[in-house]
């Protein structure tokens, strides 16, 4: 599997790491994990509560090194998204010196494995749990530009400027979803690139203006992931739970 939270690591097994995963995360460096439930739970997603996790797996020091780079790009080069670098990253999975990070490759990366799971048989819908983050992330417009000193000073606060709100707005965001329709990886990775697109002119505006997100800003934002993981969920056979 591409992901390496689906082997044994260190001599940890699957199964004793993910009962970590319950008990809450010390770090949050994409949405806080409200606002990452929210998302998960809008696009219908049966196991919406556990949309957090991969942030408590990146906390843990024999994981960082692999899985921090599955949450951002640092898009250095300040480049428009396109699919071909959503492609281009999935070969970059699991690369501890990729220090611009691999987010677009690691959500095409975690459907891949949903899917290889599946048709092994085996119980497929952990990839999904990562994923749903992914999709998380990929909203969140500082994980889209460079992580520069305007990125380090803002990029907490953006990160929970609608947590204290987002799991009593559920319905909100549910009711904004938008249509999208995925059958192929290619609608996929065009679908994620225009996103990640949405999100890299977001943080360049705020960037310029000095400022962090405004609410309204932030909302519109999971939004767009929220649609997203709803189409994906469609996409692999998995009626929403709506």
């Amino acid at each position: 599997m591409n992901h390496p939270f689906f082997r044994k690591t260190r001599g940890v097994s699957f199964v004793s790491i993910l009962a970590m995963l319950i008990f809450g995360s010390s770090d949050s460096y994409g949405w806080h994990d409200r606002t990452h439930l929210a998302i998960s739970q809008a696009a219908g997603f049966d196991r919406w509560y556990s949309s957090a996790a991969p942030d408590v797996v990146k906390s843990r020091d024999a994981f960082r090194p692999l899985e921090e780079k599955n949450h951002y790009y640092n898009n250095n080069a300040e480049r428009k998204i396109t699919p071909e670098m959503v492609m281009k990253q999935v070969e970059r999975i699991n690369n501890p010196d990729d220090d611009e990070g691999h987010l677009y490759g690691a959500i095409i990366g975690s459907v891949r494995d949903y899917k290889a799971l599946k048709r092994s048989g085996r119980f497929p819908d952990y990839p999904l749990v990562f994923c749903a983050h992914y999709i998380g992330d990929l909203s969140m417009p500082l994980h889209n530009i460079p992580y520069d000193a305007f990125n380090k000073e803002r990029h907490t606060i953006n990160d929970g400027i609608i947590e204290c709100s987002a799991l009593n707005n559920v319905g909100y965001i549910q009711r904004s979803i938008y249509d999208i329709h995925i059958e192929n990886e290619e609608d996929l990775a065009r679908e994620v690139a225009r996103i990640a697109e949405i999100s890299r002119k977001l943080g360049m505006k705020i960037r310029k203006e000095n400022r962090n997100m405004t609410q309204a800003e932030a909302y519109g934002q999971v939004i767009h992931s929220a649609s997203l993981f709803r189409a994906i969920l469609r996409y692999l056979g998995k009626n929403p739970c709506i």
